[in-house]
């Protein structure tokens, strides 16, 4: 749990993003790089990155994020920011698999992660000591 002035929240979220067109085009010294990007830029937006995970078409982020960020805002920053340094910082590789300047699919997956099941959830919340009058 974490805190901030009048709120206490645990907010994590799993965060999958795809290649266009799902080209396997990451290899070892990419992906190491991209878990580098997306750690310093979510330090900019104080987004923890929790774990980091990839293969040749997409990688997957798990992140713990203030109730205040905007996920999608932090998700479009993220695909901006590494997608210009890949195809920057390893063009002879990328020319390959993309002529035009993209990386990642417009797309993304984005799911809440972590508390109760809401199975058990939903049956706190039918349980409560509902007053009678």
């Amino acid at each position: 749990m974490r805190s901030h002035y009048h709120c206490v929240y645990r907010l994590n979220y799993h965060l999958v993003l795809a290649t266009k067109y799902r080209r396997k085009c990451f290899n070892k010294e990419i992906l190491e790089r991209l878990e580098i990007i997306f750690r310093e830029q979510c330090g900019k937006w104080d987004v923890d990155v929790v774990e980091f995970g990839g293969e040749g078409d997409h990688i997957h982020l798990m992140l713990d994020m203030h109730p205040n960020i905007e996920p999608a805002k932090l998700i479009n920053s993220l695909k901006t920011v590494s997608s210009r340094l890949i195809r920057k910082e390893f063009s002879e590789h990328m020319k390959a698999y993309y002529w035009k300047p993209v990386l990642w699919s417009r797309a993304y997956c984005l799911i809440t992660a972590g508390g109760a099941p809401l199975e058990v959830l939903k049956q706190y919340i039918q349980n409560q000591d509902r007053p009678k009058k």
